[in-house]
């Protein structure tokens, strides 16, 4: 089946945060305070999501309250940090939206991923994943984590299930662009 097909079939985005929402580098203050920065594409990608009815989560590994502001944002509907294994909350994921593993893409970019990228539907690795999540990817983004490769994805999906109309006129008709972008 070819990647336009697989892509028609997705209810739910799983995405990763550092190398994939974010570009993996961090900046650590005198403070300590950690800071990641986040593409505006992505996250724009992420609120059409939402308005063509997709569901959205973050799985990550670490923890990170900007993670956690940036989630709350974006309206992402389910949020996981501080993960070791993540095909625990993928199975929850699964159970609570009553999805068939067919209907879940997963966006990644390094080891970590690569378990769960194996058991969706529909797997995607940034621009600059490691050569093995590229491998085993159904698709790959041609910009890098952080730099739009979340949004790059969403597009193709929204595309290949012609999504945009229903999106253009919720934006249309909202009141308050605010409250969609």
């Amino acid at each position: 089946m070819d990647q336009k097909e697989l892509a028609k079939k997705v209810k739910l985005i799983i995405m990763d945060v550092d190398g994939t929402l974010s570009d993996g580098r961090f900046y650590v203050l005198p403070d300590g305070t950690v800071l990641k920065s986040f593409d505006s594409k992505d996250g724009t990608g992420i609120v059409f999501a939402g308005l063509a009815g997709i569901k959205t989560a973050i799985i990550t590994g670490k923890t990170s309250e900007a993670v956690r502001k940036r989630a709350e944002e974006l309206h992402i509907d389910e949020y996981y940090e501080g993960v070791k294994d993540k095909t625990l909350p993928f199975f929850e994921l699964l159970h609570k939206y009553d999805l068939k593993k067919e209907e879940i893409a997963y966006i990644g970019d390094d080891i970590g991923d690569a378990e769960v990228m194996g058991m969706v539907g529909f797997s995607a690795a940034v621009g600059d994943a490691h050569p093995l999540i590229k491998r085993i990817s159904h698709y790959i983004s041609k910009r890098y984590g952080g730099r739009g490769a979340v949004r790059e994805l969403i597009d193709f999906i929204l595309d290949a299930q012609e999504k945009w109309p229903e999106i253009f006129l919720k934006i249309k008709n909202s009141k308050n662009s605010e409250e969609i972008m």
